[in-house]
């Protein structure tokens, strides 16, 4: 059986390397801001690690680009990078076919074989705090609101990697201004954080209503449509040389033991959205209708590994990011109405913990022209002060409930707990085993198991700046390879040459020997899905063998 002895999965906490009240100004530079500031909630968090050389959508009125020294920006019309077509704008508009973009970077990863990519934070709710502001874009492999650069607090984020001597000359005298304006907010903290770097937000879910839709299931079948035919191409090729007794390749074995089929959308749906299949089939306008007709209702907060509808307020009628929603909680608890229902609203939109209708009526008074609203903050209701005597922002709170706060809303995906193997919160599951060999040897099976609508890379293109899986075996004295490691059939991501795994993935390692031990293999891999690329993961595995 297989013994996990280390595991650090995809989007894992980082090291403290900063207190929470850490308040002198700081810039991090690329993937530093995920490295150092997540784990005390800045919103620089790891979106993928795959930013190029030009900005676009940048403030031209922030003054970064205007003082203190004097910089002139060259602005030029470029294609828009073709990876931001999969992603649907949350404002609903289209993408133009080239964007006004600034050189930051004499160099690139995509044409400099080798360069170090830099990182963009996720967009979704970076700027829903008055503590945080989006500055620029860039180009990279994903959403085009993607934050290239912005600062939440004290923090400044320059997500572009290259040293001076690889920035242009415009650039060197852009940071060296970005230096100058973070330098102004000494002593402001952050007020919103985001300790959930996965936490959900209303835009995550526009975004899923378009990855499950029939246009995107006719998308993805025709790739997998290419992946069964080549397959099958390599079976034929496999079975005549198996029939003349000569050695099959690595692909070949490999292409024997594929049993892929083609999904329905009925099959596909069921995979992405097992809860919402129960109702809704493959009935595709019902889901459209269900995220419609429930956005303003969505709840991904504390405790919710994805999103769900939060009934409680839907029965009011009420968006839950409007202070309304605060009056209205209130004003029950002290007519005595639904009580339980309000007093579950006020602890689960609010880090206040009072005990009274008058002390929550006090403090909506006073706080009610500075209150604000912030999903990737943990989907509170705050107050815009750094005034630690003022209710409302300490986040020690959330572990502190009251009576009846049991109450979840209705569940979309399963559980965590529930989960068999793996979640949107850990997507990859992996474990190893032994099994015999038909020649006497022993085989070593490691299967990775990988959450639906998630994916990890078999071999990556030297212009794509994604991590391939490894594997690394270590044999106990008197075991060996028998053969080389035996590879599973990849699917093609682009026409660079990258190409990645999903669903079921078994890597089979023959070995030969004697006498007992340990085989322990280390397997390096990312993980990625539609929306995310996660930080590079690792896990260690062992097992006996006798």
């Amino acid at each position: 059986m297989c013994k996990i002895t280390e595991n650090i999965p995809n989007g894992a906490r980082n090291p403290a390397y900063l207190p929470e009240d850490f308040d002198r100004p700081m810039v991090f530079i690329a993937e530093a801001g995920d490295i150092v500031g997540t784990r005390i909630g800045v919103k620089t968090d790891w979106y993928c690690l795959c930013l190029d050389a030009d900005a676009h959508h940048f403030n031209k009125e922030h003054p970064i680009f205007h003082g203190p020294f004097e910089v002139n920006i060259s602005v030029e019309l470029k294609p828009t990078p073709s990876e931001a077509f999969r992603f649907v704008r949350t404002d609903g508009q289209p993408l133009p076919d080239s964007l006004e973009m600034w050189r930051v970077q004499t160099k690139g990863y995509k044409t400099e074989e080798g360069f170090r990519p830099g990182m963009i934070a996720r967009p979704w709710g970076f700027a829903d705090s008055p503590d945080a502001e989006y500055i620029s874009g860039g180009v990279s492999a994903k959403d085009i609101d993607a934050v290239a650069m912005g600062r939440h607090g004290n923090f400044f984020f320059w997500g572009f990697s290259a040293s001076p001597e690889n920035m242009t000359d415009e650039a060197q005298t852009v940071f060296a201004n970005a230096v100058a304006y973070i330098s102004k907010f000494a002593g402001q903290t952050p007020i919103a954080r985001r300790y959930k770097s996965d936490i959900a937000t209303r835009e995550y879910a526009v975004q899923q209503k378009d990855f499950i839709s029939y246009k995107r299931w006719q998308e993805r079948m025709v790739v997998e449509k290419q992946y069964i035919e080549k397959t099958e191409e390599i079976k034929k090729v496999a079975l005549a040389k198996q029939a003349k007794g000569e050695k099959l390749t690595s692909e070949e074995k490999a292409a024997l033991r594929s049993t892929v089929k083609l999904q329905s959308y009925a099959e596909w749906l069921k995979s992405r959205e097992p809860v919402l299949f129960e109702k809704f089939g493959d009935n595709e306008q019902a889901y459209k209708d269900y995220f419609d007709d429930n956005r303003d209702y969505f709840y991904g907060g504390d405790k919710v590994i994805y999103w769900m509808v939060d009934e409680d307020v839907k029965s009011w009628g009420i968006p839950n990011n409007d202070i309304r929603l605060l009056d209205k909680a209130i004003g029950c608890w002290e007519r005595g109405e639904e009580v339980d229902k309000a007093k579950r609203v006020l602890t689960r939109y609010t880090l206040c913990r009072f005990a009274t209708p008058q002390e929550w009526r006090d403090w909506y008074e006073t706080n009610k022209d500075r209150i604000f609203f912030t999903e990737s903050g943990g989907w509170f209701f705050m107050v815009n002060t750094r005034d630690l005597s003022v209710p409302g922002n300490d986040y020690r709170m959330r572990g502190q409930k009251i009576p009846g706060e049991d109450y979840r809303g209705e569940k979309r995906r399963v559980p965590e707990t529930e989960a068999a193997l793996n979640s949107d919160k850990n997507p990859v599951y992996m474990e190893m085993k032994t099994e015999e060999a038909e020649n006497g040897n022993k085989w070593v099976v490691v299967k990775m198991n990988i959450h639906p609508g998630y994916h990890t890379y078999a071999r990556v293109a030297s212009t794509d700046p994604y991590m391939p899986t490894a594997l690394q075996f270590t044999f106990p004295e008197g075991w060996g390879e028998a053969e080389k490691l035996l590879w599973p059939v990849s699917k093609k991501l682009n026409e660079a040459g990258t190409r990645y795994y999903e669903g079921e993935v078994v890597f089979r390692q023959e070995i030969k020997g004697k006498g007992k031990g340990e085989v322990h293999c280390t397997v390096e891999y990312q993980c990625c899905n539609d929306y995310i690329c996660m930080p590079p993961g690792k896990v260690e595995l062992n097992v006996r063998i006798e």
